[in-house]
């Protein structure tokens, strides 16, 4: 009966995703008329947060053939397709952070393998990988049998990504004004989820799930998936409190934002803006 249950998934998944590529494709002319109603120069309204591994957002939008098979195979629904109303990025995935970030528990880039038109390209990814197990074995001296290298692969991924910064607003940051935090951040009715870095779940749980206390707030740091290569808990040269700061290494994952427990968001993640050029350059 399982097995049945999940070869029955299995073909909904194949199936929705050769109904959105043939619906959107007989859209083709769906981008002539868009660039009719926003005007020739507008490529990249408004300006979203792509998935990881997205190239350059001229190239990305009229690469990607809007057939979500990224959302559909994000298995916290973190990616969304835009609507109508975003110009020539209709129909092309973003991540909206603030209600449901990429926390990475899929372990394995799943939205950037799937990508058919390497629009979401891995290469990057995979020679990242693929570099850190050979320095691991170069350094350790491991043979390779019954050597476990996922583990090695899977972090050196991760950190390689670069969707966006993240920026702490030092004048609602409870951090910055000497504040804790005791609660539930988001509230009950919150339906966001991630894998909280302590956590003894392989998978993403509710953040209403969690009840923090902290004496001076740092949920921003303590929830980073990346750790402390990309947000650091630091003190202020003027007066020695502790605050926020945001690392070279932030990879612009929306955790942080989504955690955050102020009414508008005191961390903010903008966009790779390398994404706004031409060509296939991804990082910063």
């Amino acid at each position: 009966m399982a097995k049945e249950s999940k070869e029955n998934s299995r073909r909904q998944f194949i199936k929705s995703g050769a109904v959105a590529i043939f619906g959107l494709a007989a859209l083709g002319g769906g981008v002539s008329y868009l660039r009719s109603v926003n005007g020739p120069d507008d490529t990249r309204t408004p300006y979203f947060l792509r998935p990881p591994g997205a190239i350059a957002e001229s190239d990305f939008i009229y690469g990607c053939i809007k057939c979500g098979l990224c959302v559909q195979i994000c298995p916290i629904d973190a990616i969304k397709l835009a609507g109508i109303d975003s110009g020539l990025s209709y129909g092309t995935p973003y991540i909206d952070v603030r209600t449901q970030p990429c926390d990475f528990s899929c372990d394995s880039l799943q939205c950037v393998e799937t990508c058919p038109t390497a629009v979401l390209d891995f290469k990057p990814y995979e020679i990242a990988g693929g570099n850190a197990i050979a320095a691991y074995q170069k350094e350790h001296d491991v043979a390779e049998v019954g050597f476990n290298p996922f583990p090695i692969q899977i972090k050196a991924m991760k950190e390689e990504v670069r969707m966006g910064r993240a920026h702490v607003n030092k004048n609602t940051c409870l951090a910055h004004q000497g504040k804790g935090f005791k609660g539930v951040s988001r509230g009950l009715d919150f339906e966001g989820v991630y894998r909280s870095p302590d956590s003894k779940f392989k998978k993403a749980t509710p953040l209403r799930d969690i009840e923090f206390d902290r004496e001076t707030c740092n949920l921003c740091v303590t929830e980073c998936p990346i750790g402390e290569t990309a947000i650091i808990f630091s003190p202020r040269r003027r007066d020695g409190k502790m605050r926020p700061k945001v690392l070279d290494a932030c990879t612009g994952c929306g955790v942080c934002v989504m955690v955050c427990p102020t009414e508008e968001p005191s961390i903010i993640v903008d966009p790779d803006l390398t994404h706004l050029s031409s060509g296939r350059g991804r990082h910063v």
